[in-house]
């Protein structure tokens, strides 16, 4: 028997002992159970890697930037526990808020703060009476301006009835917050033109809370005044990207008013290129700027240092397996070859996508009966993977963006069959002079269908600098053999950065030219060219 109760029942296969189905059983349990953090989730802790828990524990702003999956809100929760006695954290998740009105939704968000603040009050502050008037006068004074706000909100209504349209499609970073490629029959100067009347309708609404502000500040120092136990509080603000892109730098910006010069923090965690922090409207700055109002926290898994990646992912799989009872060497007793590295390619590098594929295999592969993980089980598991981001995609975009994704997607898959090659190159001024293309790019990387690999990249043959791509092997996991078909540029290899110096170049009249002739059916042929190779794909 082990520490946890569980009966041995090892058996030697090969010479090698295997690893215990009661053990697989649990390793699947610990894994599954904490695949997605919930609050009061002390099992797992975060697996720190440079600076960022140190930085998520001190008093200071930050943003916390990565894609889904690589544990935006564990460093929150496990940041939470490490505080020092003297400060306190205040959790709140902005999916709870995703579908509420401006400024409702700020409103909401601050009635959330105050409401724990409360429920905590005597813990925090002591049991002192005046504290509980303090609190109490804020939550009453939240009430009546929601109250207010959607009064307010009819009479806008009445005055001009493309608001629910306004908030729904528009952008205050322009292109960014959908795309409005031009190429795409989309109206710029009319998207331009709603923006703007957002941003006006905003303002309007924000005029009550504005007034507000310096009285609620005041009662802030208050009540921290009051308390002997209390030296600050951190606002831990999670998944931005759930609320309006209208909406976002209005709500970081009255937080950030708000928490200036009182003794609070706050530490927003999002998706990069599907935020919008920041934003300049008629000379008037709304958000929050990087370097200047907050420090940037950065925990994203990418292929650019993919031998860290690789050991990141594999302290968090040995991290599971301590829980379950397995050895580190149990664990990697379980791949064989180059499974592991294949695993994470798989994965894009984000750790809840390598451990919900790691379950898929514990399976698919029977690792019970004997047998191990390797690339090649790995790479037939990528494909089913490859078109859940695709539904991931198509559930999280506008009804009129996802045409372009899906055409975006097509497209780069397509000159990455036609060059026989899973890396690319795209030159960094055509990205940076143009907003369309550089939302694509940035979009596909957040779904993971590509992966950035490399920035500022010379050419052996061309002029200026490049970004590496590598397309998701889901995308070419129908050839079963790769050889003389298909050139896979394996990121792990110590030579890559010399071979991504001589891969193809995607130039803007490549991408155009794929991107105008794609099928009118766009997603039917994306899924039918992944699961049967075209007459050019086809295996002899």
């Amino acid at each position: 028997m082990t520490a946890l109760g569980i009966k041995e029942h090892d058996k030697v296969v090969g010479g090698v002992k295997m690893v215990s189905q009661p053990k697989l059983d649990r390793l699947r349990e610990v894994i599954t159970e904490n695949l997605r953090v919930q609050r009061g989730n002390a099992d797992v802790e975060y697996i720190n890697v440079g600076t960022a828990l140190q930085d998520a524990c001190s008093k200071q702003n930050h943003a916390i930037f990565a894609r889904r999956g690589c544990g935006k809100t564990l460093l929150l929760h496990s940041s939470a526990r490490k505080l020092k006695t003297e400060v306190k954290s205040v959790y709140l998740n902005c999916e709870d808020f995703k579908k509420h009105s401006f400024p409702n939704v700020l409103i909401e968000i601050l009635a959330s703060v105050f409401r724990e603040i409360d429920q905590n009050l005597s813990g925090w502050f002591g049991r002192k009476k005046k504290s509980k008037e303090i609190v109490r006068k804020i939550l009453n004074k939240l009430q009546d301006l929601h109250q207010s706000a959607d009064e307010h909100d009819a009479e806008i209504k009445t005055k001009t009835a493309q608001e629910d349209a306004l908030s729904v499609d528009s952008s205050l970073a322009g292109n960014v917050g959908k795309l409005s490629l031009k190429f795409g029959a989309k109206d710029e100067r009319k998207a331009k033109a709603e923006v703007e009347q957002s941003f006006k309708i905003h303002r309007e609404k924000l005029q009550e809370l504005d007034r507000w502000l310096p009285q609620l500040k005041e009662s802030i120092r208050e009540f921290f005044a009051l308390s002997p136990k209390t030296e600050c509080i951190i606002i831990h603000i999670d998944d931005l990207y759930h609320l309006k892109r209208t909406d976002q730098a209005f709500v970081v910006d009255y937080i950030h008013r708000l928490c200036k010069d009182v003794p609070m923090f706050f530490k927003v965690a999002t998706l990069r290129h599907a935020s919008t922090l920041y934003a300049d409207r008629d000379g008037q700055p709304i958000g929050i700027q990087e370097r200047h109002d907050f420090q940037p926290i950065n925990i994203d898994y990418t292929f650019g240092d993919f031998k860290k990646t690789v050991a990141q992912n594999s302290q968090i799989l040995e991290q599971f397996g301590k829980s379950a009872g397995l050895t580190k060497s149990e664990i990697l007793s379980l791949f064989k070859g180059e499974g592991f590295e294949r695993l994470v390619m798989a994965g894009g590098g984000v750790p809840r996508d390598v451990l919900s594929l790691f379950l898929e295999a514990l399976s698919e592969v029977g690792v019970g009966s004997g047998n191990k993980i390797g690339k090649d089980e790995v790479r037939l598991m990528s494909r089913p993977n490859f078109e859940r981001k695709i539904d991931e995609l198509k559930q999280d975009s506008k009804g009129d963006e996802q045409d372009d994704l899906i055409k975006g997607i097509y497209t780069i898959r397509e000159f990455c069959m036609e060059k026989k090659t899973n890396l690319f190159l795209v030159q960094e001024r055509m990205l940076q002079q143009n907003d369309e293309w550089k939302a694509l790019f940035n979009r596909l990387l957040d779904y993971r269908i590509i992966h950035n690999c490399a920035t500022a990249l010379t050419h052996k043959s061309q002029q200026g600098t490049y970004q590496a791509f590598a397309i998701d092997i889901g995308a070419y996991a129908q050839f079963r053999k790769l050889d003389g078909r298909f050139n896979e540029i394996g990121i792990m290899e110590a030579n890559v950065k010399e071979k991504m110096r001589s891969a193809p170049i995607l130039d803007q009249s490549k991408l155009l030219s794929i991107f105008q002739g794609a099928p009118t059916n766009i997603e039917s042929a994306l899924r039918e060219s992944i699961l049967i190779p075209s007459s050019a794909e086809a295996e002899s």
